[in-house]
C-alpha cells in the first residue's frame, strides 16, 4: 500500500549500537525510526528467521515475496505455511502482465533477474523509507562486509539487514528455540535457494551459493548489488 504521507527524513544510523543488537531490536529500532508504513522486508523464505523476527518483533509489518515464475514449488508452499503460522501481511509482488514464462533465463539470465527480480522490487520499494532484508555475512564472500543498516544511494532509502552478523549456527539455533519449519529443500542439499532453473544442490564440501548460477560468473541477482 502506498503510505499516504511522505516518509520522515533519513536518522543519523548509529551501526556501532545496532552491530551488537539482537535482530529483534533492530527491526524495532527500523519501525521507530521510519514508521512502520513506511518499512518493507523481502522474504525469498529459504528459511523462517527473518520473517518470524520481523513479524513478532513488528506485527502487521509489510512482507514481499518476489514471484519470479520460476520459484519452486516448496517454497510457494512454505511461504503460505508461514503466513498462515505467523499471520504474515504478506503481498506477492508478480513481474508486469507483459513478461510471461519463457526461455530466457537459459540465455541472458542477467535479463531474466531483471525483470523478474529487479523491476518487481523497484515497485515493492516505492514510496518507502527502509527496506528490511535477509542478507548475513556469512552468506558468502560477496556478502562479508554487509552492514547491519546502510543508506542505499542507488534507491534512496535505508537497507537494513537484521541477520547480518548470524551465522549458519545462529539461524540454525534460533529455528530450534522457536520450533520453526523449514524450507523442505533446505533438507535436500539447497543451502541456497533461488528460482528452480538456476538453482541445484550443492555437494559437501562446496560453498553454499556453488548452487546459484552454476557455470557462470554470475553470483548475484541484482537485488543485492
Amino acid at each position: 500500500m502506498t503510505p499516504t504521507t511522505p516518509p520522515p527524513s533519513q536518522p543519523t544510523l548509529a551501526p556501532t549500537e545496532l552491530e551488537h543488537a539482537h535482530p529483534a531490536d533492530i527491526v524495532r529500532w527500523a519501525a521507530d525510526q521510519f514508521g512502520v508504513e513506511h518499512l518493507v522486508l523481502t522474504a525469498s523464505f529459504e528459511d523462517a528467521v527473518l520473517v518470524h523476527v520481523a513479524a513478532t518483533a513488528v506485527p502487521g509489518i509489510e512482507v514481499v515475496l518476489l514471484d519470479t515464475q520460476y520459484l519452486f514449488a516448496e517454497t510457494k508452499w512454505f511461504a503460505e505455511e508461514l503466513r498462515r503460522r505467523l499471520d504474515l501481511n504478506l503481498r506477492i509482488e508478480h513481474p508486469t502482465p507483459d513478461i510471461v514464462p519463457d526461455n530466457l533465463w537459459q540465455t541472458d539470465t542477467e535479463g531474466c533477474c531483471n525483470v523478474r527480480k529487479v523491476l518487481p522490487l523497484q515497485r515493492a520499494l516505492a514510496g518507502k523509507a527502509a527496506w528490511i532484508t535477509g542478507v548475513r555475512r556469512a552468506d558468502g564472500p560477496t556478502r562479508s562486509n554487509t552492514p547491519v543498516a546502510s543508506f542505499d544511494v542507488g534507491r534512496g532509502l535505508t537497507k537494513v539487514n537484521p541477520l547480518a552478523t548470524f551465522s549458519d549456527d545462529d539461524v540454525e539455533l534460533y529455528q530450534q528455540l522457536y520450533d520453526l519449519p523449514k524450507n523442505p529443500l533446505s533438507e535436500r542439499g539447497y543451502p541456497s535457494i533461488g528460482c528452480w532453473p538456476c538453482t541445484r544442490p550443492v555437494a559437501p564440501g562446496e560453498d553454499k551459493r556453488a548452487g546459484r548460477w552454476s557455470g557462470s560468473n554470475k553470483t548475484e541477482c541484482g537485488l543485492h548489488v
